[in-house]
């Protein structure tokens, strides 16, 4: 009895969604390749950054593995 109260809490929400009906876009051709235009620039930026990134890393380690080595005389 429990799942058939469950399964009816959470359908019954959907029939609202569904009579909505869909959502129709005006936006043109343009508007579309503008957008991807910018997540192409967004995108793009991350290259930079990971290798930023990855240098930070090796310069940190390389630091910290030459302050713990012990001088042999």
């Amino acid at each position: 009895m429990k799942i058939i109260a469950t399964l009816a809490g959470v359908l019954a929400p959907l029939s609202a969604f569904a009579a909505a009906g869909l959502v129709e876009n005006n936006s043109g051709i343009c508007v579309f390749m503008f957008f991807g235009y910018c997540a192409l620039i967004v995108s793009a930026q991350f290259i930079p950054a990971i290798l930023l990134l990855i240098c930070m890393v090796k310069v940190i380690v390389s630091v910290f593995s030459k302050s713990f080595v012990v001088q042999k005389n």
